[in-house]
C-alpha cells in the first residue's frame, strides 16, 4: 500500500520536482497539493485522515508552513510531517521540531530528504 502524501508547495517546479520523486522512490502517492497556508488548512480539515505524509514549505505565496504544521498535526495526529524548505536556520529548524515536524530538511539537503522518504516508503515490515 502506497504512502498518501499530501504536499504544501507553492513554486510548480518544486511540486513537479516532488512528484518526480515520489514516482523514481515508489511507494508514495500524491493525495492532495496546497499553495498557500488557508487551502492547505482547508485541504488538512477536509480530508483528515486521508493522508499519511504531509511535506511542507515554510514561504508560501499566502501565510506560511508554520501554520500547516500545526493544522496538520491538529487534524491528524498520527500523520507525519516533513518540512522540505530553503529556509532554514538552527532556530527556524528548532521551531519546526517544538511544533511537531517529524523531519525538516533544507531543499539543497536533497541527498537526506530523499534517503528519509525511502525509509518512509519502504515497507512497514522492512522498518
Amino acid at each position: 500500500m502506497k504512502l498518501q502524501v499530501f504536499v504544501c508547495e507553492d513554486v510548480e517546479g518544486v511540486q513537479v520536482f516532488l512528484g518526480d520523486l515520489f514516482e523514481s522512490i515508489g511507494g508514495l502517492q500524491v493525495v492532495g497539493t496546497a499553495t498557500t497556508e488557508s487551502a492547505a488548512k482547508f485541504w488538512l480539515a477536509a480530508n483528515q485522515a486521508d493522508w499519511d505524509l504531509a511535506i511542507v514549505d515554510l514561504v508560501l505565496e499566502e501565510g506560511s508552513g508554520f501554520g500547516v504544521i500545526a493544522a496538520a498535526r491538529q487534524t491528524h495526529p498520527q500523520g507525519r510531517v516533513a518540512v522540505f524548505s530553503s529556509f532554514l536556520t538552527p532556530a527556524v529548524l528548532a521551531h519546526c521540531v517544538a511544533m511537531g515536524a517529524d523531519a525538516v530538511f533544507a531543499k539543497s539537503d536533497a541527498t537526506g530528504f530523499v534517503a528519509w522518504l525511502a525509509a518512509q516508503s519502504a515497507p512497514r515490515a522492512a522498518r
